[in-house]
C-alpha cells in the first residue's frame, strides 16, 4: 500500500490480510473522502458479536460466503472451500462506489447480493480456533461501511447444507444503484477507476474464476463481453479491456 497523500499522486491499496488487520483500507477512505462515514473498531466488534448470541463468540466453525472479490482474494484462512448456492438473493453491480473502484468524477459499481433469485458462490470454512481473527479481517473489509448487512443464509452444496455468513446488500445505503440497465453498468465498469484498481478488473476477475470453479455466471459473462466491446470501441485506456485480466486487489 502505497502512504502517498493526494498532492504525491493517487493512491493504491492492495487488499491482503496485512492492510485489513491493520485498519489501512479505513485509513485510506477516511483520507479520501473526510464525510464518508466508516465504522469504528468498537462498531465492528459489536456487529461482529451479534452474528453469535448470547456470548459474542463463535463457538464453532464457521462458513463465510464469498460471491464477487471474497472468491478469488479471500485474504482470509480457512481450513476447507465448497461451492455454494444461495437461494433468495443474486448477486447484482448495485453499490455505486466513488473511492475504492471509481471516483467523485467516474463512479464505479460493485457487487452486492440483493433480493430475489439465486447465487452461486464459495462457502470457506473457518476453524473455531481462528474464527474470531479472521472474521476480524472480514468485517474490516465488509463492514468498513454500512453498505452491506451482515446475515445468516442456508447454502446448498454437493456435501450437504450449511450454514454461511453472507454480506446482504443495504437497500437503504446512499449507494445503493438497485436495477441499473445493464448498458449503463457496463460504460460504468469500462471505465472507472479507483485506488483499488479498475472497475473492470473486478468484473474480470469474478468472471474468470466463478468459470475455473465449474460455474459460471451467464449474466456477468455477457456483462464481461458487453465492457471489453465498449473499451475496444474507446481505444487505448489505463484499464485492460482482456477478458483474461488478473488482478490481487478486491
Amino acid at each position: 500500500m502505497s502512504n502517498s497523500s493526494p498532492a504525491d499522486g493517487p493512491i493504491t491499496v492492495a487488499l491482503t490480510r496485512e492492510s485489513l488487520r491493520s485498519g489501512q483500507l479505513r485509513d485510506v477512505l477516511e483520507r479520501h473522502g473526510p464525510d464518508f462515514k466508516t465504522l469504528s473498531d468498537d462498531e465492528l466488534a459489536a456487529s461482529r458479536a451479534s452474528m453469535f448470541p448470547p456470548s459474542g463468540r463463535p463457538d464453532r466453525d464457521v462458513w463465510l460466503f464469498g460471491y464477487g472479490s471474497l472468491i478469488w482474494n479471500p485474504a482470509i484462512e480457512f481450513a476447507e472451500q465448497r461451492n455454494a448456492t444461495v437461494r433468495g438473493l443474486h448477486r447484482r453491480f448495485c453499490l455505486r462506489t466513488e473511492l475504492g473502484r471509481g471516483t467523485p468524477e467516474l463512479p464505479g459499481l460493485v457487487l452486492g447480493l440483493d433480493r430475489g433469485g439465486q447465487c452461486r458462490g464459495v462457502a470457506f470454512r473457518i476453524p473455531k480456533d481462528i474464527a474470531e481473527t479472521e472474521l476480524e479481517i472480514v468485517w474490516r473489509r465488509e463492514m468498513v461501511t454500512y453498505a452491506y448487512r451482515p446475515r445468516w443464509l442456508k447454502a446448498a452444496t454437493d456435501e450437504g447444507p450449511i450454514d454461511v455468513i453472507g454480506f446482504v446488500i443495504n437497500r437503504t445505503h446512499d449507494r445503493y444503484c438497485g436495477q441499473l440497465p445493464e448498458d449503463d453498468v457496463a460504460a460504468t465498469i469500462a471505465h472507472a477507476c479507483g485506488f483499488l484498481g479498475p472497475c473492470c478488473d473486478y468484473l474480470f476477475n469474478t468472471v474468470d474464476h466463478l468459470r475455473d470453479l465449474g460455474m459460471p455466471d451467464t449474466g456477468l459473462e455477457r456483462l464481461a463481453r458487453r465492457v471489453a466491446a465498449k473499451q475496444a470501441s474507446a481505444g487505448p485506456t489505463s484499464a485492460d479491456g482482456d477478458l483474461d485480466a488478473r488482478s490481487e486487489n478486491a
